[in-house]
């Protein structure tokens, strides 16, 4: 897949520094850092508005709890399952294919692999409390109102190496792997 006209003729360090601002400035203006991720991407170089749209739950350790993946990670994994996921074609409820069936699983989740390792090696984790933690020095449960207005003004939004640093170095490990597997083409 070519990226998008605007994008075109960027090279590769380009593409990855524009998926990195645009998943930054997504998550500045927008909130959600699942969704940012993926709208990042589908800036780019397209991908379905649903699938933008079905990434809105996942953020903050999903549905605000914190106690699940960062957002950055479940997004980013939505956007390379666009790619790489198994087709619908390969699955059914009536029959195990193993030859048919599995491969493709086996597949998308050694590729998805490679953005979880991307945050193991970053922030020794994957989980949306323990990157807080590293960010803030605690966690916030940004569900309560009050919390998510301490949340604010410690700069979850506002300071280049919070949050918004990690939606944006989501995006870029995103769009790194999309070229890396041939899935996005760099000219030249």
């Amino acid at each position: 897949m070519l990226v998008k006209p605007p994008y075109q003729g960027l090279t590769r360090e380009q593409l990855l520094d524009k998926a990195y601002e645009m998943g930054r400035d997504f998550e500045i203006n927008s909130y959600s850092c699942s969704q940012c991720t993926v709208a990042a991407i589908h800036e780019i170089v397209g991908l379905s508005d649903d699938l933008v749209k079905a990434s809105t739950s996942l953020c903050a350790g999903v549905a605000f709890q914190g106690l699940g993946s960062c957002g950055g990670l479940s997004g980013g994994v939505m956007a390379l399952d666009f790619f790489f996921g198994r087709p619908w074609e390969k699955m059914s409820y009536t029959e195990l294919k193993m030859e048919e069936n599995i491969p493709p699983l086996f597949t998308a989740q050694a590729i998805a692999r490679e953005l979880y390792n991307k945050y193991v090696e970053r922030y020794g984790t994957v989980m949306c409390a323990a990157i807080q933690q590293q960010h803030f020095n605690r966690y916030y449960y940004i569900e309560d109102m009050e919390e998510f207005k301490k949340f604010e003004e410690a700069g979850a939004h506002t300071d280049p190496k919070k949050c918004v640093d990690t939606v944006g170095t989501a995006a870029r490990w995103v769009m790194e792997i999309l070229i890396d597997k041939g899935a996005v083409e760099v000219p030249g």
